[in-house]
């Protein structure tokens, strides 16, 4: 009884976890399985085809909107990571400035603000600007500014934590030195926070290339990202063609995980291999015997 409590107690974390697991990714394994059935029959696997991706790519909708979705999500994280850095530089670094809380607030505020009244604020502000001064049309630009603005909130947390953590005395030791404050910007602190700017940008970037409250307040006519027009299938029926998209959708995020996690790991690891090696005590040189 007692081998059976700690076997309980050691594993049941792991157990746990492993459900937890599984809740999240069999519909994803799901889904992969079913966009190479080769029949429309929804929960019945009838053999292995590749039809639908095949009807996929001449599907003229889904590919515009795939190539909508990734020149506005490119677009989107680029914005967010450059605005976030600046907003986290300010709120970390100038801690005593007029309006400082206001800011802090402005700056936070998508992250717990319904993404419907993001949406819907949003096409008020774009339509009366339309009206007063004739643009801009609703369309490419006003979805990635409705993107550039939830996924700037997302960017300055993450690289306001890694600005919170750096060590100063690089940065001071690099103005005593003699370099101006713009150098010790771009030589020093970017290249101290770029992996929590790399890690913002792939957050912004997902964000706004699966968004669809955003999208459907903001797009116009004519212009239709790939998350809206999967919308709109599913909601006329089940197309395996969805299902297809969809897989290469998790493909291609994915990689991008693998490939920055392989990046970090190599990072570090050659990170701890400098460190061990500047630890290490220098070997002495014994002195020469003196000839008798």
């Amino acid at each position: 009884m007692k081998a059976l409590l700690r076997f309980g107690e050691n594993h049941l974390g792991k157990f746990w976890l492993g459900l937890m697991y599984l809740f999240l990714y069999i519909p994803l394994l799901f889904l992969i399985v079913f966009s190479f059935n080769s029949t429309r029959q929804d929960g019945v696997f009838t053999g292995f085809s590749l039809r639908w991706y095949e009807a996929l790519l001449s599907d003229s909708r889904l590919v515009e909107g795939f190539f909508l979705s990734l020149k506005v999500a490119l677009l989107t994280g680029t914005l967010s990571v450059v605005l976030g850095t600046f907003a986290a530089f300010v709120l970390v670094r100038y801690l005593r400035f007029r309006g400082r809380t206001l800011f802090y607030g402005m700056v936070n505020a998508p992250l717990v603000m319904p993404e419907v009244i993001i949406g819907l604020s949003l096409l008020l502000l774009m339509v009366a600007i339309q009206r007063a001064i004739g643009w801009p049309d609703r369309g490419f630009i006003t979805i990635v500014c409705g993107h550039t603005l939830l996924g700037m909130a997302y960017a300055t947390v993450v690289i306001q934590s890694r600005l919170r953590e750096m060590d100063r005395s690089l940065e001071e030791a690099a103005m005593d030195l003699g370099c101006r404050p713009v150098e010790v910007f771009f030589l020093v602190t970017l290249p101290s926070i770029a992996p929590a700017l790399v890690s913002a940008w792939l957050l912004t970037f997902t964000l706004s290339f699966d968004d669809v409250v955003i999208s459907e307040f903001l797009s116009g006519p004519g212009v239709t990202t790939l998350p809206q027009v999967i919308f709109s299938y599913a909601r006329r029926g089940v197309n395996p063609s969805i299902y297809a998209a969809a897989t290469i959708l998790i493909l291609v995020v994915s990689t991008g995980i693998i490939a920055y996690s392989i990046m970090m790991l190599r990072r570090q690891r050659r990170l701890d291999r400098e460190i061990s090696a500047a630890a290490r005590p220098e070997q002495t040189i014994p002195d020469p015997v003196p000839a008798k």
